[in-house]
């Protein structure tokens, strides 16, 4: 007995030396694959970013008094067509500055009036595009948007004060301040788009334009970023959070939805199409780069009932995004300047956050030039991403499900595939995927069950 209990003592004293020295070699090696790879071109840009610049920008549009659709195109101080002047201007000030660097121009679309449509009265749909051209894959594109066109309570009312501070100022101000930095951060080995687009709340006609533009020259679109609503950090629901933003990406291409796709209702897929492969790649790039800031990726095209102008490209099979604040103000989005029973509803400048519009605006930027750097780690495998350590590749054309994946790409961390339920994330430093844990701080009386995001209280169905 004596002997048997100083071998099994002998026995536990080993395992437990084992277990000391491996521990240690285990940490160590997984600091070594836990270490974030970043990269000094990109940290510049962000750094780059100007807050101030960003909120001269929003400051000035709101100034223009209404940018609706159907608003004064011939003054010079009022109205879309002032508006979208002043933003031509700044583009072509830009280009100036990196010698001649953007190509700028006006999409022009004529919308034939109906009156029991948001556009009564035959109107001019006018976009202003800025290209900076790659250098190796010029026909290749990324695309940075914002919408040039605000409404106040009534979509059509081009005569009422519709300043449109946040909605969507602080997009189409973002759009300019990244074509300030990129346009001196290249060159870049293709081409990236900066869009101001137009007729968004009468039925996002200015990004159909574009879509259709972009097809019929053969643009190879990457990506689009449509940034939407990204200066509020003050919710309807009593939040006050400058830490998240959300992503929001449709299943699948909408030409993938037929009769022969009927797998996608049996075994699922949809979260590995190339919309949400690029809502990882914005995650990935945010999780590398900033700090105390989260994308929250939200697998759905747009919010309930409502719409954005990366829709009409998506339509067509184009990947992209809808990045924009987590918590909406529905007290000064889509309403009349005006106070009443002592609460002010309005979209004015005071409800616009300038610092959190510029991080979401560094956000972009660092995605559009991650996406475009030469020589950089960043490559393409068909509609999906990489970046550090995130790789793309093929998914067969046989195999257990080869109506599920046939053609698409399926994004992997290792070799742990990116596909899970709704509000999975890619774990920060690479090692597969976990759910996402739903975190609210709440200050406000409502509090609703939700499933990732839910919005509070009845909407309009665009904007």
């Amino acid at each position: 007995m004596t002997s048997m209990l100083r071998r099994l003592a002998t026995t536990v004293f080993c395992a437990s030396a084992v277990l000391c020295f491996a521990v240690p070699a285990m940490a160590g090696a997984q600091q070594v694959v836990d270490a974030p790879a970043t990269d000094p071109r990109i940290l510049a840009i962000i750094d780059a970013t100007s807050a101030e610049r960003v909120e001269a920008d929003i400051r000035t549009l709101a100034n223009f008094g209404t940018r609706n659709t159907l608003s004064d195109t011939l003054s010079d101080t009022r109205g879309i067509g002032a508006a979208r002047r002043w933003i031509k201007a700044q583009f072509d000030a830009i280009s100036a500055d990196c010698g001649g660097c953007l190509e700028v121009s006006y999409q022009h679309m004529f919308v034939e009036g109906d009156p029991s449509t948001r556009i009564p009265v035959d109107t001019w749909v006018v976009n202003v595009v800025a290209i900076l051209r790659g250098t190796t894959e010029p026909n290749r594109y990324v695309i940075m948007s914002g919408d040039i066109d605000s409404r106040a309570s009534n979509g059509s009312d081009g005569e009422v004060d519709a300043p449109g501070a946040n909605d969507n100022a602080s997009g189409m101000a973002g759009t300019i301040e990244a074509a300030r930095i990129l346009s001196k951060a290249g060159p870049f080995s293709s081409s990236i788009v900066f869009a101001g687009l137009s007729g968004e709340e009468q039925g996002l006609y200015g990004g159909q334009h574009m879509a259709e533009v972009a097809r019929a020259e053969g643009w190879q679109i990457d990506a689009v970023l449509n940034n939407d609503m990204i200066g509020n950090i003050e919710g309807v629901d009593g939040v006050i959070d400058n830490t998240t933003f959300r992503v929001f990406s449709e299943a699948t291409p909408l030409p993938d939805y037929q009769p022969g796709r009927w797998n996608y209702r049996f075994f699922g897929g949809e979260v590995d199409g190339p919309s949400r492969q690029l809502a990882r790649y914005v995650h990935r790039i945010t999780d590398t780069y900033f700090t105390n800031l989260e994308a929250k990726m939200i697998y759905r095209l747009d919010r309930f009932g409502r719409g954005g102008h990366h829709r009409p490209l998506n339509d067509l099979g184009f990947p992209g995004v809808r990045i924009m604040e987590t918590h909406e103000n529905y007290v000064r989005q889509h309403q009349d300047v005006r106070v009443e029973d002592g609460i002010a509803y309005g979209d004015v400048i005071e409800g616009v956050d300038f610092d959190y519009a510029a991080r979401l605006t560094a956000v972009n930027a660092s995605v559009l030039a991650a996406r475009r750097a030469p020589g950089g780690t960043h490559r393409r495998s068909g509609s999906a991403f990489n970046h550090a350590g995130m790789e793309c590749r093929r998914a067969p054309r046989t195999g257990r499900l080869p109506h599920l994946l046939a053609g698409h790409d399926v994004a992997t961390v290792g070799a742990q595939p990116l596909r899970g339920p709704r509000c999975n994330r890619v774990h920060p430093r690479g090692h597969g995927h976990r759910q996402l844990p739903v975190r609210r701080r709440r200050r406000g009386p409502q509090r609703q069950r939700e499933r990732c995001e839910l919005p509070y209280g009845s909407v309009p169905p665009i904007g």
